[in-house]
């Protein structure tokens, strides 16, 4: 038996994610992965990362790791605002390239990256949308969904609590210097500023209409991507309510049989150190959950939970968990059959794409209902 390639990854950006969630699987997956070269901001974290992870080169520059002809896959981990830059940069350095969700913010920002991953000749783009990964939506929750002949109603919740809460308890001791290079942060913000004013063209931004775009962009972006992959996208968003750290809006679908319903999305930050995060579909006679928790604790198990009227009219609860298996873990090894064995990739830009389209028609519908 042939041995199975290993991909040899590069980081750009040692944050939080990388430390708590992809740097720890990386290291249990010697069998697909290997850590070649790391970058971040901070020079300390850097060598942190390198130190721990057993990650040979620490680059000084993201461009050393994109240069590294020892890296076949570049996963992009950073803030949000570089994310369009160094994909667009990695693809032309003929590399695979893994970006963490969101894939960046604004439709111009995120056409820049399909058209380079066009021109490199496709298939070069993984989008880290891992909710999408996870056993059991892939097979318990998708199955029992199809079962429902007409949906109902839908909600989408996302009530994350407290990230720290959740960090400091998940036993990989992640750090977070602040030893950024002088000007690094006027220079981030400035990316910022351009996407926002992408995003909300001829508008005055305000810290609304920051707060607005972040949050979809970070939270929101795991629970609308759920969504689409579900049940497409909406015909139209009815309504939204914008109260910073918390949001909703109601959308528009239709059955196969053309027949209408309603999906609610609402989630917020609170600190309340409780994960409330799940998508309920309901039909006349059963209603199917798929409930998540924090991503930072590893292995911490998603159900599906599933009410509905038997053949004896009687009143079913069912819990459904198609596996432990955490979903980084489960991500991680669809990228390698993606890059490795040549499978089609489900979370591509163009798919990502779908989402900052979404944000743009909750944008509008909110603009409408100030100026009114």
């Amino acid at each position: 038996m042939s041995a199975t390639k290993k991909l040899r990854v590069g980081i750009i950006g040692a944050g939080e994610v990388f430390q708590i969630c992809h740097g720890p699987c990386l290291l249990l997956m010697p069998h697909l992965f290997t850590l070649q070269s790391i970058f971040d901001i901070s020079p300390t974290n850097t060598k942190h990362c390198a130190d721990k992870f057993n990650i040979p080169h620490q680059a000084t520059s993201p461009e050393e790791v994109l240069g590294n002809p020892n890296v076949d896959l570049v996963m992009i981990l950073t803030s949000d605002d570089s994310h369009a830059p160094l994909a667009v940069a990695a693809i032309k350095a003929g590399k695979f390239v893994m970006i963490e969700k969101p894939m960046t913010l604004s439709i111009p920002s995120a056409q820049s990256i399909i058209d380079a991953e066009e021109q490199a000749g496709g298939s070069r783009v993984f989008i880290g949308y891992m909710r999408r990964y996870a056993p059991s939506f892939l097979q318990a929750f998708k199955r029992e969904v199809a079962s429902i002949p007409r949906l109902l109603y839908g909600r989408v919740r996302d009530f994350s609590g407290p990230n720290a809460n959740f960090t400091s308890q998940s036993g990989t001791f992640a750090i977070k210097p602040d030893d950024f290079p002088p000007g690094s942060n006027a220079e981030r913000d400035q990316r910022f500023e351009a996407l926002y004013a992408e995003t909300f063209p001829g508008q005055a931004i305000t810290d609304a209409h920051r707060n607005y775009c972040r949050f979809l962009g970070g939270l929101g972006s795991h629970d609308f991507s759920l969504m689409r992959e579900t049940l497409g996208m909406p015909e139209k968003v009815i309504g939204v309510s914008v109260n910073h750290p918390f949001y909703s809006s109601i959308m528009s679908f239709r059955n196969k049989d053309g027949s209408p319903y309603s999906v609610t999305y609402e989630s917020g930050i609170d600190e309340v150190p409780v994960f409330d995060a799940h998508l309920a579909l309901y039909g006349e006679t059963k209603r199917v959950t798929i409930k998540y928790d924090s991503p930072y604790v590893k292995g911490l198990p998603i159900t599906v939970e599933v009410d509905e009227v038997n053949e004896h009219g009687e009143v079913q609860h069912r819990q459904v968990l198609s596996s432990y298996e955490d979903t980084y873990t489960a991500e991680l090894q669809e990228i390698h059959e993606c890059f490795v064995k040549g499978k089609s990739i489900k979370t591509t830009p163009k798919d990502a794409l779908e989402d900052i389209t979404l944000y743009d028609m909750m944008y509008k519908v909110w603009a409408a209902g100030k100026n009114e």
